[in-house]
C-alpha cells in the first residue's frame, strides 16, 4: 500500500479488532484490519489503494453516529485521524479527523464566533457535512464555506460548494453512501467574537436574551454545554446515559397536506388537550420525536434498570448502552420504540445514525 508508511495498521489473525471501542455506543463486532490515517494525504492514498485492490472499506471518524452489527465488518476499517487546522481571521479549514468539539473550543479561544451552538457534539469534523449536524437552532451547513471530497469512483479530489451537497435536515447527498469521502472542511466564522443569532427558545432563556439576538460566543458555548450535559448529551465514560449516538431518531417532518390527519390521530389518542410541539421546516412541519416517544408509552429509562439497552434517563431520544449491551439489544429497543410510535400515532421515526451490518 503506497500510503502505508504514513499510516498505523492494526491487524489480528483471529479477526478480533473490536469496533465497539471505536464508537460512542461501545457496541459492534470485529474487523480483521484497521488502518489509522493521521493526515489528509494518507487518507486519500489509503482509500485509493484499497479501492484499487477491491477491498471492502468502512470509514470511521469519531464513531458518534455509527451502529455496527454484532458480526462486525468483513473488510478494512479506515480510521480518519488527521488533525491539521488552518486558521484565518474569519475562517478555519480542518482535516476530517479533527475532533469537532475541540475545533469549537479553539474557535472560542481565538475569539471567533459561529460554531458555539454546536458545542459538545461528539465526533469528528468529517461527519458534520454528511449529517448536516445541527443543534440549538444552528445547522453546520449555514457555516460551511466549502468541502473537500475524494470521489472514489474516479480518484479525483475536489473542493465542493455546500450548495451542491443537497443539505437538508440531518442529511445530505453524502449520507448513507460511500462513493465520496470528506477530506477537509472549511468554515466561515464571526471575527467579532459574537454568536450566531440565538434562535432556540430554551437557549435564549438560559442566556437571558431575546430570540434573534447575538451574545458572546464563549457565553453561548458554556450555556450549550450545560444544557447538553443535563440531557446526557456530552460524552462521559462514567455516565451510561452518554453511551449513545445522541438522538437515535430524527424529528419527523409532516407534509402540510398530511398535517390535519396526523393531528387528528394524536388528539384521538391523547385527548383534546394534547399540545403537539410543531416547528416550521422545509417540506412541512417538524414534530418532536422525543414528545411522540414519551406519549407512546416509552418514558426515560425504558424498559427498566435491568435492561442492557435503555432509553436515557435524561433524554428519551437517546438509546443507551448500560455497559454490557450488544448491538442486537440496541436495535431491538430502537425497533420497539419506532413501531410503538407508529402503532399509536401513525408516524414512522427514521434513525439518525448510520447502520452497518444491522437494520431496523
Amino acid at each position: 500500500m503506497s500510503a502505508g508508511y504514513r499510516c498505523w495498521v492494526a491487524t489480528q489473525t483471529d479477526n478480533r479488532v473490536p469496533l465497539a471501542k471505536m464508537t460512542t455506543l461501545r457496541v459492534g463486532g470485529p474487523a480483521s484490519e484497521v488502518i489509522t490515517c493521521p493526515d489528509a494525504d494518507s487518507l486519500i492514498d489509503t482509500v485509493r489503494d484499497l479501492d484499487e485492490a477491491g477491498t471492502p472499506v468502512l470509514l470511521v471518524g469519531g464513531g458518534s453516529n455509527l451502529v455496527v452489527g454484532d458480526d462486525g465488518f468483513d473488510g478494512t476499517v479506515v480510521r480518519i485521524a488527521g488533525t491539521d487546522l488552518d486558521w484565518g481571521d474569519d475562517q478555519v479549514t480542518a482535516d476530517a479527523g479533527v475532533n469537532w468539539d475541540a475545533l469549537v473550543a479553539q474557535s472560542i479561544e481565538r475569539d471567533l464566533g459561529g460554531l458555539e451552538c454546536l458545542s459538545g457534539i461528539p465526533g469528528s469534523v468529517g461527519a458534520t457535512p454528511v449529517q448536516n449536524v445541527g443543534a440549538y437552532g444552528v445547522e453546520v451547513g449555514s457555516l460551511m464555506r466549502s468541502v473537500q471530497l475524494l470521489d472514489r469512483r474516479t480518484g479525483a479530489v475536489n473542493w465542493v460548494d455546500p450548495g451542491d451537497l443537497e443539505l437538508a435536515y440531518r442529511s445530505s447527498r453524502l449520507k448513507r453512501r460511500s462513493d465520496e469521502v470528506v477530506i477537509r472542511v472549511s468554515f466561515r466564522l464571526n471575527a467579532d467574537g459574537l454568536s450566531q443569532p440565538i434562535r432556540y427558545g430554551e437557549l435564549a432563556r438560559t442566556l437571558g436574551v431575546e430570540e434573534g439576538e447575538r451574545a458572546p460566543a464563549a457565553d453561548v458555548r458554556e450555556a450549550v454545554l450545560a444544557l447538553r450535559a443535563s440531557k446526557g448529551m456530552v460524552l462521559d465514560p462514567d455516565d451510561h446515559d452518554t453511551w449513545s449516538v445522541g438522538s437515535f431518531f430524527t424529528n419527523p417532518i409532516v407534509p402540510q397536506e398530511h398535517l390535519p390527519t396526523v393531528l387528528t390521530r394524536i388528539v384521538d389518542e391523547l385527548g383534546d388537550d394534547a399540545k403537539v410541539p410543531q416547528f416550521p421546516a422545509e417540506g412541512g412541519v417538524k414534530m418532536s420525536a422525543g414528545w411522540l416517544i414519551e406519549r407512546a408509552g416509552f418514558g426515560r429509562g425504558f424498559p427498566g434498570t435491568d435492561a442492557p439497552a435503555r432509553l436515557s434517563t435524561k433524554h428519551s431520544l437517546a438509546v443507551t448502552n448500560r455497559g454490557n449491551a450488544r448491538t442486537s439489544d440496541i436495535i431491538d429497543l430502537a425497533r420497539q420504540v419506532r413501531d410503538g410510535v407508529h402503532a399509536r400515532f401513525g408516524l414512522w421515526l427514521e434513525p439518525e445514525p448510520v447502520l452497518v451490518g444491522c437494520s431496523l
